[in-house]
């Protein structure tokens, strides 16, 4: 039903399964040893980060954060916690998993928040990286797919609450 509103299919399920599977074998060898705990970003990095930790061959812990930074339709940066972490993060290493990197404005405040809440380490792991939309200094240490600016829904991201649910990555139309 939803498939008719998709312009073309960017990254199928097997596709981001795969890439998945690499990304955890790597940081797998990466936190060997370390005590780690995956915050993962509502609502948008769910069906990631359900994916990403079934790779990950470590006893990690994980939590999530609820963030806007939206004043209207246009990114502050001035980021608006809703759900605050329900684990103390003080000595951590911290994987904090993202759907898209875009802006990289709330990706930044939560990545200084975590630091200054005591976290050993913050990295980043995104499933998808839009370089071309970035307006400040943050980079992903770990990326699934790098994309071109466009519109892209499907497994987590959505527009206006719809698409989240695909098990996919496409475009949407124009038209809608």
């Amino acid at each position: 039903m939803l498939e008719k509103d998709i312009k073309k299919v960017l990254y199928s399920n097997e596709e981001i399964v795969k890439r998945s599977e690499e990304l955890g074998k790597q940081i797998t060898e990466d936190y060997t040893g370390k005590n780690v705990l995956t915050v993962a970003l509502l609502r948008g990095a769910v069906p990631f980060l359900a994916e990403l930790i079934k790779h990950i061959d470590l006893d990690i812990q994980y939590d999530f954060m609820d963030v806007s930074s939206y004043d209207g339709t246009n990114s502050s940066g001035d980021i608006k916690i809703i759900k605050d972490l329900d684990t103390s993060v003080k000595g951590l290493d911290i994987l904090l998993v993202e759907d898209i990197v875009d802006t990289g404005r709330t990706l930044l405040a939560v990545k200084q928040l975590l630091m200054n809440k005591g976290a050993s380490s913050v990295r980043i792991v995104t499933l998808l990286d839009k370089p071309s939309r970035r307006v400040v200094d943050v980079q992903a240490d770990y990326i699934g797919f790098t994309v071109a600016n466009e519109f892209v829904v499907g497994f987590g991201m959505d527009f206006n609450q719809h698409y989240r649910a695909l098990p996919y990555i496409g475009v949407l139309k124009d038209e809608c």
